[in-house]
């Protein structure tokens, strides 16, 4: 029993220096790829909005009235 006793024993810590050294791996792999992609976007350039959205915005904050907005929309159009 003594022989069945020690290969048990062996087999277990087989087990937990298997499920370890996968945890490690994967821990690893996480840190990888956070690393080489980025965690968020705020360091990214935003994007350029278009004029006519500019224009929207303007007229929506109240820096234009109804009469200059379609004069200059009108005019972005032609």
């Amino acid at each position: 029993m003594d022989v069945m006793d020690g290969m048990g024993g062996m087999m277990l810590w087989m087990t937990i220096w298997g499920v370890v050294g996968l945890a490690l791996l994967v821990g690893l792999v996480v840190v990888v790829v956070r690393a080489v992609r980025p965690a968020n976007r705020a360091g990214q350039v935003p994007r350029a909005d278009s004029p006519e959205e500019i224009l929207r915005r303007r007229y929506a904050a109240g820096e234009l009235d109804e009469d200059e907005y379609f004069r200059r929309s009108s005019g972005l159009r032609d």
